[in-house]
């Protein structure tokens, strides 16, 4: 396993892991395109030359941060990975609180969070817009 900066040629190798694991809600390569051009810190993880995860961090100002997404390709979960890039965003989030939005209904990702002291704080209804989900707004404080 290797993680590596997200550079602009890796968008699509990500593009088709985004279809699979968020269907309608994916992320399009513009919005991937914009994240990286407003030098957000995104990384993916790769096993045997394959992208098997991605996930990046909005550094907002000196007291605040944003996950902005993390996603493992479905056969390579229950291994850590998910964990590992979580860790990388927060070494990059260094003292400032980390926020993120996760959806209502994803349960595991909650419960990761949940390991890592980031706390429930608020819900945005119909926040992924395609499946009209709930998204839970979880904080950790530096």
């Amino acid at each position: 396993m290797a993680i590596e900066r997200f550079r602009w040629w890796h968008i699509a190798e990500v593009l088709p892991l985004e279809e699979e694991l968020f269907g309608p809600d994916k992320w399009s390569a513009t919005m991937f395109w914009n994240e990286l051009a407003q030098r957000h810190f995104y990384v993916v993880v790769r096993e045997d030359d394959e992208i098997v995860g991605y996930a990046g961090l909005a550094v907002v100002d000196e007291q605040e941060s944003w996950v902005q997404t993390i996603g493992v390709k479905r056969e390579a979960r229950r291994r850590g990975l998910g964990r590992e890039l979580l860790e990388t965003l927060l070494e990059r989030a260094g003292k400032r609180k980390v926020l993120l939005e996760v959806a209502v209904d994803n349960h595991p990702a909650q419960k990761l969070y949940a390991s890592y002291d980031f706390e429930p704080v608020g819900i945005r209804r119909g926040y992924y817009q395609s499946s009209n989900t709930d998204a839970l707004v979880m904080m950790r404080d530096a």
